[in-house]
């Protein structure tokens, strides 16, 4: 039987820690997910308007076993200088490839797009995400912040305020999956003004708290295909990014499978997504504490679809812990007057 784990976070994931650091004046922030010994690593981009960093090295047919931590960040194409305050600061404690004369390490990294929520962005030549970066590494451990935190404080997920969000499943055989995703969707994460999150039907033991009931939409003409698009869309200026982990032992190659089908989550929750104004980045870390087992296909299988259902529950505990941050409205001050 699949249930939440202990803390209900990615870092139930055996060996995988997080840390996050933000800057409340300029409205963004940095989430670094770091195992405690190299992890296989895969990727998988679905969105129109990607950032990433080392994405090519994390192919199959590369070199490059295993990496040494995911950043995700905030900033746009800024934010990606985190990714190499926290390689510097990984290679300073000999943590990476052993080349010489130093350490290497191995850091993917994927932004999302927060300029425009109002936050101070005259940073000149210098801005935050070095710093934030080392703060984010330094922070890692098993517990963190939802919500405002890390690469999603400066979220908006459609109309209301994004965030960050975590969720994880015990799979009751040994084998554990988390998820950790910063919301920052040019979709929307609700059914309609009833405020039913699309991600309701994947709740776990009433995790998400009391809720407004899961509907059809009150039009009596159930879930429109055509959504409402008339807000305004800029160029690369949404994204939701994030990481998928497991302590099973996969190839690179089953590591990406894992990535691509944690995508359905997103799915799940975000209605649409994908689009040419998201840059949606899944990564998918596994650990390597437990073998699949003799039937290996199968057994990625059932992983890749638990960590579906971890990303869908993410997304949802990202916008249910978010706060109110200048003209993005939070959830629960929108459905909880």
């Amino acid at each position: 039987m699949v249930k939440p784990g202990r803390r209900n976070l990615i870092t139930d994931v055996p060996g995988v820690l997080v840390g996050n650091a933000d800057d409340a004046a300029v409205r963004t922030g940095v989430s670094v997910i770091l195992p405690t010994r190299p992890a296989t690593v895969g990727v998988d981009v679905r969105g129109g308007a990607p950032g990433t960093r080392e994405t090519p090295a994390l192919d199959p047919n590369c070199l490059v076993a295993e990496a040494h931590a995911i950043v995700l960040a905030g900033g746009s194409v800024f934010g990606l200088a985190a990714a190499d305050a926290v390689a510097a600061a990984l290679s300073v404690r000999g943590i990476g490839l052993a080349l010489t004369p130093r350490a290497v390490p191995v850091v993917p990294a994927a932004i999302l797009y927060d300029l425009g929520n109002g936050g101070d962005k005259a940073w000149g030549e210098t801005p935050p995400y070095v710093a934030l970066g080392r703060q984010a590494l330094a922070a890692a451990g098993e517990v963190f912040s939802l919500g405002n935190a890390g690469a999603g404080f400066g979220a908006i997920a459609g109309a209301l305020k994004g965030g960050l969000g975590s969720a994880s499943a015990d799979c009751g055989d040994g084998f554990i999956v988390g998820a950790l995703i910063a919301v920052n969707a040019f979709g929307s994460v609700t059914m309609d003004e009833s405020g039913s999150l699309w991600a309701a039907p994947f709740e776990q033991g009433g995790e998400f708290g009391a809720l407004p009931a899961l509907a059809l939409p009150r039009n009596g003409q159930g879930v429109s295909m055509t959504p409402d698009l008339a807000k305004a869309a800029l160029p690369a200026a949404n994204t939701t990014i994030g990481v998928v982990a497991t302590n099973a032992r996969l190839t690179k190659a089953e590591a990406e499978r894992l990535a691509i089908m944690a995508h359905d989550g997103l799915a799940r929750a975000i209605r649409p997504v994908h689009t040419p104004f998201d840059g949606d980045t899944l990564f998918a870390m596994a650990t390597g504490e437990r073998e699949l087992g003799d039937n290996r296909p199968l057994a990625l299988t059932r992983l890749g679809a638990v960590a579906a259902d971890c990303v869908a529950r993410a997304v949802a505990h990202g916008v249910l812990a978010a706060k109110t941050l200048g003209e993005a409205k939070a959830y629960r001050e929108v459905f909880f007057k």
